[in-house]
């Protein structure tokens, strides 16, 4: 199965980044993009968190409720971006022009790939090791990683988002570090033209 993007981990940068994708599917640069995204959710710290300062979150949303309502909006608004639900990525190895990604269950091909997992030292995705370090914004007991990159890139076609990037643990600095995976990836289908996307009244 080939993917145009397909994201891995559907925790708060993960969805974040494929709800900005899937939105521009209207755009011609975009509206024949096969978009996926791997929903990897039972780790994400967002099962136990609680919300009241976020702004337009109401005071005490849980994260465990972003994490359904989420799937349910990316559903519903945009329903070609596939969910793939209850298999875990072991590896990624780039292959010529795109890479192979493997999971207990299924084998896919993508051209972009957006690594959006927890930060923690459990990280075991095979074929990223070399570029496994400690967080630079984490206390160091608490034994995070960050994947090496350069503005969310880690080298051509392959992007990590959220805290796993480097950003601090914080719900809105990880869905923004998501839409500007997003984007990235919506600007390099348009040639280079620095996109986006708004809806509008």
């Amino acid at each position: 199965m080939a993917f145009d993007a397909l994201i891995i981990g559907g925790g708060a940068s993960g969805m974040s980044c494929a709800l900005i994708l899937g939105s521009a599917g209207s755009k011609p640069y975009a509206e024949n993009k096969k978009i996926g995204i791997i929903m990897h959710q039972k780790t994400s710290h967002l099962q136990t968190a609680l919300f009241n300062n976020v702004l337009g979150l109401a005071p005490g949303t849980t994260g465990e409720s972003i994490l359904h309502e989420g799937k349910a909006q990316l559903k519903a608004l945009y329903p070609h971006v596939e969910q793939i639900e209850k298999e875990k990525v072991l590896s990624i190895n780039e292959e010529s022009h795109f890479y192979i990604i493997k999971t207990n269950k299924n084998t896919y091909q993508a051209k972009n790939v957006v690594i959006a997992v927890g930060y923690t030292n459990l990280f075991s995705i095979k074929g990223l090791e070399e570029f496994v370090a400690p967080h630079p914004r984490a206390k160091e007991e608490k034994n995070r990683i960050w994947l090496k990159n350069e503005n969310h890139l880690i080298k051509n076609g392959l992007f990590v988002c959220g805290s796993l990037a480097g950003w601090r643990s914080q719900f809105s600095i990880a869905a923004g570090s998501g839409a500007q995976v997003a984007t990235d990836i919506l600007t390099k289908w348009n040639n280079g033209e620095h996109s986006q996307v708004h809806d509008k009244i």
